[in-house]
């Protein structure tokens, strides 16, 4: 059973805000309260994410807990994706942050959060060994790099979309949902 997208809880107390992270470089601590106001993607991944059209922030986060994809030091992640994964001079055009976990005993306290926020994408993580790099393994859990949050400007998140949705699909839902803020404040 895999559902694509999962509606998040809105009653949640907790927001984005109370959280933050350091940049990439390691040089800035970014407090997401920097984010009040504006709709954000949160995606565990660093690689191309073509969805900066449609009215938000991004906000990529490397992980090597999936098939030991991001096995970079922080200073080493940018010229991967530059000249190597996907390469041919790629530079991300979001927010990059330091390397986090987003799974098991050492997950960063956002990602908690959200995962907490919102109901698990997919039951299923199909055979982990050698694949899954965290313990223990929850249902809960973020199945695979690609897997987004969409979060309102009140911090709380809105959306889930499970790692293999089409952008397509992401961004026809992230439009239906401006469209009905649109229609409720009218």
């Amino acid at each position: 059973y895999v559902c694509l997208s999962q509606v998040c809880n809105p009653a949640v107390s907790d927001t984005i805000h109370n959280y933050g992270v350091k940049t990439l470089n390691g040089t800035q601590f970014m407090p997401f309260s920097h984010y009040a106001g504006r709709h954000v993607l949160i995606v565990n991944y660093v690689g191309k994410c073509e969805l900066r059209d449609v009215g938000f922030t991004i906000l990529g986060f490397p992980c090597n807990q999936f098939g030991m994809q991001e096995p970079g030091k922080n200073n080493e992640i940018l010229s991967a994706l530059k000249y190597v994964r996907p390469g041919n001079g790629f530079v991300p055009n979001f927010q990059l942050f330091e390397k986090v976990d987003v799974n098991g005993v050492n997950e960063h306290a956002l990602f908690k959060f959200l995962k907490n926020a919102c109901p698990p994408v997919g039951d299923s993580f199909g055979n982990p060994t050698n694949r899954l790099f965290w313990e223990p393994l929850k249902i809960n859990d973020i199945k695979w790099n690609f897997e987004k949050f969409l979060v309102g400007p009140d911090g709380r998140p809105v959306m889930r979309w499970f790692p293999r949705v089409n952008v397509s699909e992401v961004r026809a839902d992230i439009l239906k949902y401006f469209r009905q803020l649109v229609q409720k404040a009218d």
